[in-house]
C-alpha cells in the first residue's frame, strides 16, 4: 500500500510492538508501504527518538545484509520505580497473610495492566541476555511469565505436577519442596524445549526454592540452561533455599515472621534501568 508518512509511522509502530526483539529488514517496510528505503530510514529514525523518550523501549538498527531493525521492550527507572512504590503500598496490607507465611497475590496478579508493567520489568533486567524460552510450573507463575515471553518475543513453557494424554513422550524429574519438604514430581513434554536452549525461570512466588530448583533440573535434562530466574515476590525465610540469592532477581520481598506484613524491594539490580534513559544516553 502507498501511505503517508503518517500512516507509515502509526503502522510501523503496530507492527514493531506486536513483533519485538525481531530483526525486521529495512525492504519489508518499503515494499510494505512502496516507499524508498531512505524515506523508511526517516522513519525509522522518528520512531527510535519517539520510543527513547516516552520510555516505551529501545529501537536497535542491525548493520550488514542481515540486518534491520528490532524493537526491545523495556521500562525507564523513573517509570519502573513509580510502579514498584505503588505494588508496594497494594502488598503491605495485612489482610494479605495466609496460613503457612503466604501471601494474597491473586487480585493483583490478574490485572492485564499490571501484569504488563511486571513483563515489562523483568524483561528489561534480561534484556541483554540470550532468551530462547520462559520456562514456569502450573498454577500461579503462568500468567507473570506469559507476560515476559509476551516481550521477549519467545516460546512460553508450563512444566506440570503430572502429564497428560495431550504431552505425548514426557521427561520428569523428582525434586524436595523447599517448603513442604516432600517428594514432589515436575513433568514437562519432549516436544517443549530444544537442546541448548536459554532458559528463564519466572515464578510469582519464592519460599523454599524447591520448585525453582526442580525447574532447573528439568532444564539440565534437556541438555540446555538456565539464563536466569526471576520471582514477583519472596518470602523472607529462615532456612535454607535450595536456591541462592546470587542465582535469581525478585521485585518484592516479604517478611511474614511477625503479626504484620513489611514489603520491601527485592534484591534486582538497577543498572539496566540505569542504561535505559529517555534521551538515548
Amino acid at each position: 500500500m502507498k501511505a503517508k508518512r503518517s500512516t507509515r509511522l502509526v503502522d510501523m509502530t503496530r507492527f514493531l510492538m506486536e513483533n519485538p526483539n525481531t530483526v525486521v529488514p529495512l525492504t519489508f517496510f518499503a515494499h510494505r508501504y512502496e516507499s524508498a528505503k531512505s524515506s523508511i530510514s526517516e522513519d525509522l529514525t522518528i520512531l527510535r527518538k519517539t520510543f527513547q523518550e516516552s520510555g516505551t523501549g529501545i529501537l536497535e538498527t542491525i548493520p550488514g545484509a542481515a540486518g534491520g531493525s528490532k524493537f526491545i521492550p523495556s521500562i525507564e527507572k523513573d517509570e519502573a520505580v513509580r510502579f514498584i512504590e505503588e505494588l508496594q503500598s497494594f502488598l503491605d496490607d495485612n489482610t494479605r497473610m495466609l496460613p503457612g507465611g503466604y501471601v494474597y497475590m491473586n487480585d493483583l496478579l490478574n490485572r492485564p495492566s499490571i501484569l504488563r508493567q511486571i513483563g515489562r520489568l523483568i524483561a528489561t533486567m534480561y534484556k541483554n541476555k540470550k532468551i530462547d524460552a520462559v520456562l514456569t510450573v502450573a498454577t500461579k507463575g503462568i500468567p507473570v511469565a506469559q507476560s515476559v515471553a509476551t516481550l521477549l518475543n519467545v516460546p512460553f513453557i508450563i512444566a506440570r505436577h503430572d502429564s497428560r494424554i495431550t504431552d505425548g513422550s514426557t521427561i520428569s524429574v523428582n525434586y524436595v519442596s523447599g517448603s513442604q519438604r516432600r517428594i514432589e514430581k515436575m513433568v514437562l513434554s519432549k516436544r517443549s524445549l530444544p537442546a541448548n536452549s536459554n532458559v528463564l525461570i519466572v515464578d510469582d512466588f519464592l519460599r523454599g526454592g524447591g520448585s525453582a530448583a526442580g525447574l532447573c533440573s528439568l532444564i539440565n535434562e534437556f541438555d540446555s540452561k538456565v539464563a536466569g530466574i526471576s520471582f514477583v515476590a519472596e518470602r523472607d525465610y529462615d532456612g535454607e533455599r535450595k536456591i541462592s540469592s546470587d542465582q535469581y532477581t525478585s521485585l518484592f520481598k516479604i517478611d511474614t515472621n511477625s503479626d504484620e506484613i513489611k514489603v520491601s524491594q527485592g534484591n534486582f539490580d538497577w543498572k539496566p534501568f540505569d542504561n535505559f534513559s529517555k534521551k538515548g544516553n
